[in-house]
């Protein structure tokens, strides 16, 4: 009886053992369940893998050089065929490389793409997006090193997420890569850069790649003007098209250029003219930087003036649809308050008239689009004014530069202009 006893204790402590260990099973296999899940899900929200095929069938790289003093460009181009040794590569630059470039020769995918205007020659074979034929265009600058073909994995995959923005990758030694948003104001001149809290922006400032959809890119007005790519963030703002920062360094440096303080003069002096001929094509006149700096292009006495002679009461730049450039308020302003110095000290009576008083009264300043200062007096008054009584017979400059003089009798009213030695 007591060996009956002990076999069923022995029987119910092995099953209770048994209990035990199923439910272990039981927790152990729910985890892995959960994290074979987890892992499902992570797969998932990373790029699927592509053959190396598909990518070179996908995306056309250019490299857009605006100088060949110093490039790096031969080990650029091995970099990228190492990697994908069927990718098509277009060098783009505005005249015809000199000296030579070692890669022109050296494989049939290979393009150099002179820009320049040249007799005999079509206007295809010098526009480099004809001879894009893919979805994608990757745009590298010079001294770059792909990593792997994993970067353009990562690029292409949020690319997809957001086919209608940009793609911009940092590069691993470029530590100060900035968002920038840039706010246009076509009308008034203006353009105006702030720095950006998130990584989705309108431009990016320090050396990066850009993957660009190709359709969207032949849609732009220029999109390869230079500098690049500053013109092309301008251009893809003024389409609101947004600019995605990515945080994963997928490139690196190549070898280092302008080392010598003449070569770092050279570039800086080159990108300085590239700048000021991107804004002037653009009719941009007023630049405010993210710094705070206000930078003026074609506003200073050293130019001619903002907009030519006014036929009909109608300046050019109102055809346009564009309002008086910032620059020349500022010169209507500051002349005319020279003006009322001058008529002040004299005792002269006057007031604003016409679109100047609406002005006035409007906003206490020049209406946006005036592009002049109307005054009225009292014609005894003149003699008042000894500047003014001189202009009467002729032109006179007076201490501050300012030159006074007759314009032609206008509605049986006599009229003295009053500008600058050198217009703004």
């Amino acid at each position: 009886m007591r060996i009956r006893v002990a076999k069923l204790v022995t029987l119910i402590v092995l099953l209770l053992n048994l209990s035990v260990l199923c439910c272990i099973w039981i927790l152990f296999s729910r985890n892995d369940e959960a994290q074979s899940i987890q892992l499902n899900k992570s797969l998932i929200s990373t790029p699927v893998p592509q053959t190396l095929k598909h990518i070179e069938n996908s995306v056309t790289v250019i490299i857009r050089k605006s100088d060949f003093f110093e490039n790096d460009i031969t080990k650029t181009v091995g970099s990228i065929l190492s990697i994908l040794p069927n990718i098509s590569v277009l060098i783009v630059s505005d005249v015809l490389p000199y000296p030579p470039l070692e890669v022109s020769n050296s494989a049939t995918n290979v393009k150099v793409i002179n820009m320049q205007f040249q007799l005999g020659h079509s206007n295809q074979e010098r526009n480099p997006l004809y001879h894009v034929r893919t979805k994608y265009v990757l745009f590298v600058p010079d001294a770059t090193r792909i990593l792997s073909e994993n970067s353009l994995h990562s690029m292409i995959f949020e690319l997809k997420r957001q086919p209608h923005n940009i793609v911009a990758a940092p590069f691993s030694s470029m530590k100060t890569v900035s968002c920038l948003n840039i706010h246009l104001k076509i009308r008034e001149w203006i353009i105006q850069y702030d720095l950006s809290d998130s990584d989705l922006c309108d431009a990016v400032k320090g050396k990066h790649a850009i993957l660009i959809e190709s359709r969207m890119l032949k849609k732009l007005p220029e999109a390869l003007i230079l500098p690049f790519p500053d013109a092309l963030y301008i251009q893809t703002a003024a389409e609101s098209i947004k600019v995605q920062l990515l945080q994963n360094t997928l490139f690196t440096d190549g070898s280092p250029l302008y080392k010598s303080h003449h070569a770092q003069w050279k570039i800086q002096q080159l990108e300085h003219v590239q700048q000021r001929q991107m804004f002037q094509n653009m009719g941009l006149k007023k630049v405010v930087r993210e710094t705070g700096t206000v930078e003026w292009y074609g506003c200073n006495r050293d130019v001619p003036r903002c907009f030519g002679t006014v036929v009909d009461d109608m300046p050019q730049y109102l055809w346009e649809g564009k309002w008086t450039p910032p620059c020349c308020l500022a010169g209507l302003r500051r002349t005319a308050r020279h003006v009322f110095t001058h008529l002040d000290q004299a005792g002269v009576r006057y007031w604003l008239e016409g679109g100047s008083l609406l002005g006035a009264m409007r906003a206490a300043d020049i209406l946006p689009w005036d592009y002049d200062v109307d005054i009225g007096m009292f014609r005894e008054d003149i003699d008042r004014c000894p500047l003014l009584a001189r202009a009467r017979i002729q032109s006179v400059v007076d201490d501050d530069g300012f030159v006074w003089e007759k314009a032609g009798e206008v509605n049986i009213k006599s009229e003295i202009c009053l500008h600058s030695k050198r217009s703004y």
